[in-house]
């Protein structure tokens, strides 16, 4: 089911793709847009502030001077504060959506999912304090309903709605508490949020220039043409009849008009609870995690530079070889993508008089492993446009094309190949041609192997592909699981590119039996 749901969610990117450029495609930024939008609550909010009057009588004056004699400058900022306020809600659930459906929050990312939903709570405090402060028709029902919400715990010792029984009950100290928990909430939610990505490497905290700007420019607009207005003074002497809801932030409180408090409150809690124990139910079928031979190790770091979750660190030599460091892995942070072992110079399937064995594998997937299915998924290849398939498990799928002359491997994620078993298999003459089929592009599922294989096979970043490996006998293919279609078409491109071109000499059944035996040793 969660496999067709991702097909879903890649349609809809697919649609963005073709309005935004997949570079500049939201849905892909949902996270970085989080963070923009944030940053434009911020700064609106500051120079709001710099005008606001904090008395109880006087707040109300100062908005609406904001609003209507300074609309040109306090009037766009404060409708931007509003608008993208919203934004900010509506790209965190479906960011918290996306992550859910693509399973993007258990195992070692349970903890950017918890802390996720702390989040949720001093977002929403954040906001709906923020309309407390204005003190229109709004506020004062707001702070009413919030109140008496509160009070149906029964933990305070008076009711604090008693606070807004008229205009005489209502503090100024109380008031101004309010304004404190309005701006403590945004500094809390800033501290949460840098928090979050803690566990990540190379996070991603700002959109594309074009795609911020072009929100920015959208916000702007949309604060010109329909402005963030109050809704009438608050009067408490009088009870409010008509008002106009933010639904993004107050969609619970006509429910608190029809039914108790306690029973929205077990609601509320009992789903926050249900959602910060879904990364357990069920538990997540964890695979071994990366280990270090430290035989093969010389502590270069480049497993420590490519590990998108940072469960890689460098730590004193331990074995006597003349090196300073060694990699060691955390095993609360691995996710067992094997993006390390594609990073390790040691993983070269040339290797003869030693074993196959880098300075950090998968268990479950050694680096020999591969180099075996090469040797015997390609015996059978015939013909001048015999393929290779290196595919993603999580991504694009091409076993069942109804083509001929191409052979599969499945890979944890495409990051983990090294560049020299690309050489390898062209060099040695195992195919004539090498297909990289993985995620959708900027959406791997372990974050940066798409990022970081584009940036192998470019020769930008190590372990670079050797120049003699000719760029036209191979090709990536980032569709997804939803693109079987576009990877068949480009398969058989592919395959006709390669059919046009000189075909290599092959390799003699010399030279592929002393592979095998090569392997065969190692393995032994």
């Amino acid at each position: 089911m969660r496999r067709a749901l991702r097909s879903v969610f890649e349609r809809i990117d697919r649609f963005f793709d073709i309005a935004f450029t997949p570079a500049w495609n939201p849905m892909q930024q949902l996270g970085a847009l989080g963070w923009f939008f944030y940053w434009i609550v911020i700064v609106s909010g500051i120079y709001l502030y710099i005008f606001f009057d904090t008395g109880i009588t006087q707040a109300y004056h100062s908005v609406e001077y904001l609003t209507h004699e300074q609309w040109y400058a306090g009037g766009i900022m404060r409708s931007l504060h509003r608008y993208a306020s919203d934004a900010l809600v509506v790209v965190v659930f479906l960011h918290l959506l996306r992550e859910y459906v693509l399973d993007r929050f258990r195992g070692p990312r349970w903890f950017a999912w918890v802390s996720g939903m702390v989040l949720l709570w001093l977002l929403y405090a954040s906001g709906i304090s923020g309309y407390w402060v204005v003190w229109d028709k709004l506020a004062q029902y707001v702070a009413i309903a919030t109140t008496e919400w509160f009070d149906s715990l029964g933990i305070f010792g008076k009711p604090i709605a008693r606070n807004f029984l008229n205009h005489a009950s209502l503090s100024g100290r109380f008031f101004t508490l309010l304004i404190f928990i309005h701006i403590a909430a945004p500094l809390m939610l800033l501290f949460g949020m840098w928090l979050h990505i803690q566990r990540h490497m190379h996070p991603q905290v700002n959109p594309p220039r074009g795609l911020a700007a072009g929100c920015l420019i959208m916000l702007v607009i949309l604060s010109l043409w329909f402005p963030a207005m109050s809704q009438g003074p608050a009067d408490l002497d009088t009870v409010p009849s008509i008002i106009n809801l933010d639904w993004f932030y107050l969609f619970i409180y006509p429910l608190l008009d029809h039914y108790s408090g306690t029973l929205i409150w077990a609601v509320v809690a009992g789903g926050t609870v249900l959602l910060s124990l879904l990364p357990w139910l069920p538990a997540v079928r964890k695979r071994e995690v990366a280990v270090v031979h430290l035989d093969n190790c010389n502590g270069c770091a480049r497993c420590v530079a490519d590990c998108p979750y940072s469960a890689i660190s460098m730590v004193p030599r331990t074995d006597g070889l003349p090196f300073e460091q060694q990699a060691a892995v955390d095993p609360s942070l691995c996710l067992s993508c094997g993006i390390c072992s594609g990073a390790c110079p040691s993983a070269s399937p040339f290797r003869r008089r030693t074993a196959l064995i880098p300075g950090i594998e998968l268990p479950a997937f050694p680096i020999q492993a591969v180099k075996d299915m090469i040797l015997s998924k390609t015996q059978d290849l015939a013909g001048n446009n015999r393929v290779l398939i290196f595919n993603c498990e999580h991504g694009l799928d091409l076993a069942a094309a109804p083509m001929t002359n191409f052979a599969q491997i499945t890979l944890p994620c495409v990051g983990m190949l090294p560049p020299s078993m690309i050489d390898f298999t062209l060099s040695r003459k195992y195919s004539d041609g090498i297909f990289i089929a993985g995620c959708r592009e900027h959406d791997c599922n372990f974050r940066l192997g798409n990022e970081w294989v584009q940036q192998r096979l470019a020769r930008q970043r190590d372990p670079y592909l050797r120049e003699r490996v000719p760029a036209e006998r191979f090709t990536q293919c980032w569709a997804g699981v939803s693109g079987f279609k576009q990877g068949l078409s480009e398969l058989e491109v592919f395959q006709e590119r390669l059919a046009r071109l000189s075909p290599p000499a092959r390799q003699s059944p010399e030279s592929r039996l002393r592979d095998g035996k090569n392997a065969e040793c190692a393995n032994a």
